[in-house]
């Protein structure tokens, strides 16, 4: 239940001064629907009305407070479009104000002849002379004091003013009251923070436009509330997830070992220090939850494969969910071959398996003959059961919602917490890690297996096509195979499409059916075949759209072609560069621009130039365009953040997270005084599953 102190924030905006069902309607497209969001809604600029010069001082374009005399009116003759003129002046010059569409009688009412008033807004120089559109404020002398000095800028909807949205949030700032303090004295001392509720104030009155800044006390201040709201709940849940009673999986080395020693290579120091992470997890009592981050060929399938072969030392089964049946089929190969010649069953099963096939393999898993199984989704569907599935691999985790996870952990033994690995070959920025993953342990494999020559990256217009062709040509006749990757035409799959086909068209015409192409509008069948085609080297050049980013594995290819590469982020670009260099042959990108190339996508396009490290480069990437589009906008898993900015407010996420493990270790249930002052946090910021989870517990 939401405390009652709070009620007041979470009342609908509707129930403002002023505020009608239809400018609800636009304040929520905006802000949002309660009094709280308008209260997150800052200011991004001032308005500065101080400024009162004498007409004739006044020679360029500015926002003026000025006492004028009020001349002639030349209302609207006729039909014409002509605007309304009021002439205007002071001892030292004159000015017209303009009024487009006006209502006469009002004009008129406002502004009689022959009578001072204040007038405030925009003057403009035109044809040399002073005019003012439509003024925001016209006073009678003795209401000086009813313009602002000083007026926030708020981020704006149709139907709803820039004056309106002022005073709206104006309003809703009077139904703000102070709060119990959640933050420890020592930290408020030390960073020189004003509580929550004067803090909030400022925001909404700034003095100036460095007020309005993102690096101001009390803006940090509100931003450090919003993401320790955050970590809290991210801890309560990873904590009450380590409370379920796991299954300790100690290895005996049997399998892993003999794994380990029939590597053609040696692992690397962070694949071993991995292993040894997750090996320690499987140890303990508590359910393991932890995520793997591994750049592209940075070695995740055998630190999975060890990982998996822990739980069938201890005669229990293990699985891998992928998100696609090409990466499926891949882990089926890598992990049968790494695991020939010993006593492990490694099965496979996908949405293409059906009738007595599917019964076979199913009855085997039933019983227990069945050690390690792959799969799609299909593996923890209704009808699947596991013998006994203690550890479960979840491949591209950002593919795949909590209920799938939920589902896949259901098919474990009751009442005990199952061990989850999952993976990603996308390179997160730490900040963003702890953000979105808080959840979880993280491993990371920074470092590439020996003997991956890198990638030569370079950068070319696309007018050279012509050029470029003939190089491909000369590739080819090397024996060398090739991706041609088509644009990323504004999220939108038909344009993403029509690009693809159109250069698939180009191409044939000059390499014939040595050309093939893959889009994600094909039915997984036929995309494995063209897939396959291309591995078997009975096709040189793969046209695709950005679908074989992810888990694609044809050591043959050398050549990545991008067109338009400056349409894509630098993960994006980096995930897709991986899917050559691959084996021991020289490997070539091309990154091909359009006619202009922004300043953003130059530095995007010069860092792949420079450097091949996944995680250099998704930190740039997150400088560069934000949080959101850097884990994919459409399945980011990123918390909605009102007030903190994760570009501007990283540094605030470590300082939250140590915090937030500080808090639960002294008091676990937030019983104590700041313990219930943090309940009120989580619930001001609607982290409500944090308490629901910490009640449940």
């Amino acid at each position: 239940m939401r405390p009652e102190i709070l009620y007041p924030l979470f009342a609908d905006t509707e129930t403002l001064p002023g505020v009608g069902a239809r400018i609800a309607k636009n304040l929520e497209k905006v802000a949002g629907s309660k009094i709280i969001d308008l209260l997150w809604h800052m200011p991004l600029d001032v308005i500065d009305r101080r400024n009162s010069p004498a007409l004739k001082d006044i020679l360029f374009d500015q926002i003026v407070t000025v006492e004028i005399t009020v001349g002639k009116h030349e209302g609207v003759q006729g039909k014409g479009r002509k605007p309304y003129r009021v002439w205007c002046h002071d001892d030292t010059g004159s000015m017209q104000l303009i009024f487009f569409h006006p209502r006469r009688d009002y004009i008129l009412q406002q502004l009689p002849e022959g009578e001072n008033r204040l007038i405030s807004g925009k003057v403009e120089i035109y044809n040399g002379a002073l005019q003012m559109s439509h003024p925001e404020y016209i006073m009678p002398i003795n209401k000086r004091n009813e313009i602002p000095h000083i007026e926030p800028i708020y981020p704006l909807t149709a139907g709803v003013s820039g004056k309106v949205m002022a005073r709206i949030i104006g309003e809703a700032t009077k139904k703000a009251k102070p709060l119990p303090e959640w933050l420890d004295q020592s930290l408020l001392d030390r960073e020189k923070w004003l509580n929550w509720y004067d803090a909030l104030i400022d925001m909404h009155h700034p003095k100036n436009k460095e007020d309005t800044f993102s690096d101001t006390p009390s803006r940090i201040r509100l931003a450090y509330d919003e993401i320790l709201a955050n970590q809290l709940a991210l801890e309560i849940m990873r904590r009450q997830t380590k409370k379920k009673k796991g299954r300790v999986m100690a290895s005996n080395d049997s399998l892993t070992k003999q794994v380990i020693d029939q590597l053609p290579y040696a692992l690397t120091n962070a694949q071993l220090r991995s292993i040894d992470e997750i090996k320690k997890d499987m140890e303990d009592p508590s359910a393991m939850m932890r995520l793997l981050q591994g750049d592209v060929g940075s070695g995740k399938t055998v630190v999975a494969l060890i990982s998996m072969l822990v739980a069938v030392e201890n005669n229990a089964q293990a699985a891998i969910l992928a998100p696609t049946e090409i990466l499926a089929r891949q882990h089926f190969d890598s992990l049968s071959e790494m695991t020939s010649g010993l006593d492990i069953n490694v099965a496979i099963l996908t949405g293409r398996d059906k009738g007595k096939t599917r019964e076979a393999l199913l009855s085997k898993l039933a019983k227990g003959e069945i050690d390690i199984l792959i799969g799609t989704h299909a593996i923890f569907q209704k009808d699947v059961i596991y013998n006994d599935l203690a550890m479960a691999v979840i491949d591209e985790q950002h593919r795949f919602g909590v209920e799938q996870r939920m589902a896949l952990s259901a098919k474990g033994k009751k009442g005990v917490g199952m061990d989850l690995l999952a993976m990603t070959a996308t390179p997160i920025p730490r900040t963003l890690t702890l953000t979105v993953y808080g959840d979880m342990d993280v491993s990371r494999l920074d470092e590439k297996p020996p003997g991956r020559t890198p990638v030569d990256t370079r950068v070319m217009s696309l007018t050279r096509i012509d050029d470029i062709v003939g190089a491909a040509r000369r590739a080819i006749q090397d024996g060398a195979r090739l991706y041609w990757v088509c644009p990323l035409v504004e999220e939108s799959e038909v344009l993403d499409l029509a690009a693809a086909e159109e250069r698939y068209r180009h191409l044939s015409q000059i390499f014939g059916d040595r050309v093939g192409l893959v889009h994600g509008k094909m039915k997984s069948k036929d995309k494995d075949e063209v897939m396959q085609r291309f591995s078997n080297g009975e096709i040189d050049i793969l046209v695709a759209t950005t679908v074989i980013e992810v888990g694609v594995n044809v050591p043959e290819a050398t050549v990545m072609i991008i067109e338009h590469a400056e349409r894509f982020g630098l993960s994006q670009l980096h995930q897709l560069r991986g899917r050559v260099g691959r084996g021991a042959d020289k490997s070539t990108c091309l990154l091909l621009y359009g006619q202009t190339l922004g300043k953003t996508a130059k530095a995007r396009l010069t860092i792949m130039r420079e450097t091949e490290d996944g995680f250099i480069i998704a930190e740039e990437d997150l400088k560069l365009r934000g949080a959101g589009e850097v884990l994919g906008t459409r399945q980011s898993g990123l918390p909605k953040f009102r007030v903190a900015s994760l570009e501007e407010h990283h540094h605030l996420i470590p300082m939250a997270r140590d915090d937030a493990r500080l808090i639960l270790e002294k008091d676990m249930d937030l019983t104590s005084e700041r313990g219930k002052n943090l309940r009120i946090l989580l619930y001001l910021f609607e982290r409500d599953e944090g308490v629901r989870y910490l009640n449940s517990g």
